[in-house]
């Protein structure tokens, strides 16, 4: 029987390779096929190419496990298997196109209703995010802690937006945000930026929607480092769905709930 640890080692060393390809695809961006999936939604070939070499090495070293990634979601349905790889290739595609680095790898796995490891990979900076459930959160190696905060006016708490909602879902937690005297941040990568909140460098990040591939690593990230989150992936039916997402250090979690929650 297959260990989550050796799951973890075979996340990180597949998500190096698949930042190395996508690294290669960024450094001559003007060759990119650029496509439309949607209002300020795109994909390239590095997306689709990317996600591939995940999904070939995971059905080579877990064939009996299951694949939901960002780039092949609509062929996904839950059935009975062992687990779910979760998977975005490129989390920040639109920064990537656009030549700005605030984009990363993100690769999780999900067995009976929990995800059990989330590894997000910074290719730009060689950062490395881990978590086990259970075992708590490593940057590089080395144990990493959400910020010791007590309220949203003592850092930067990061804002996603989603166009499956509608802009005040967005726009009306922002304002009550601002109104408490808290700051917002956006990088344009959801996956990243929880990843930040794990490491202590925002204190927290609110999307009001927000598919399962983005905040699955994210998401146990959080938690493992200490800090709370509003529970985003709670059934199998959240794979498919998506959720409203709300992670915060454990300091400011029930206050950012409130401004979220009006």
């Amino acid at each position: 029987m297959t260990s989550n640890t050796e799951r973890m080692e075979f996340a990180c060393d597949t998500a190096r390779q698949a930042g190395a390809l996508a690294l290669k695809y960024f450094s001559d961006l003007g060759a990119l096929t650029v496509k439309s999936k949607g209002v300020q939604d795109m994909a390239t070939e590095a997306d689709v190419n990317t996600e591939a070499v995940i999904r070939d090495a995971i059905s080579r070293a877990y064939p009996e496990d299951g694949f939901l990634g960002e780039e092949s979601s609509a062929s996904f349905a839950i059935s009975d298997v062992p687990g779910v790889w979760i998977v975005d290739p490129i989390d920040g595609t639109q920064p990537f196109i656009c030549g700005m680095r605030t984009w990363c790898i993100s690769i999780a796995y999900y067995a009976k209703g929990k995800v059990e490891l989330g590894v997000i990979y910074d290719p730009s900076n060689d950062e490395m995010f881990v978590a086990m459930r259970g075992q708590g959160a490593t940057l590089n190696g080395s144990p990493m802690c959400v910020a010791d905060v007590s309220g949203v006016d003592e850092g930067l708490v990061s804002v996603g937006y989603s166009t499956r909602v509608t802009p005040e879902d967005t726009l009306l937690p922002l304002g009550r945000l601002l109104h408490a005297n808290g700051m917002y941040h956006r990088s344009g990568s959801g996956a990243l930026s929880l990843a930040y909140v794990a490491a202590g460098r925002l204190i927290g990040y609110f999307e009001p929607h927000m598919c399962a591939w983005d905040m699955a690593a994210g998401e146990l990230l959080v938690r493992e480092a200490g800090g709370r989150s509003s529970d985003a992936l709670p059934n199998d039916q959240a794979l498919i769905d998506g959720n409203r997402i709300v992670a915060a250090a454990a300091g400011v979690f029930d206050e950012l709930m409130a401004i979220v929650d009006g």
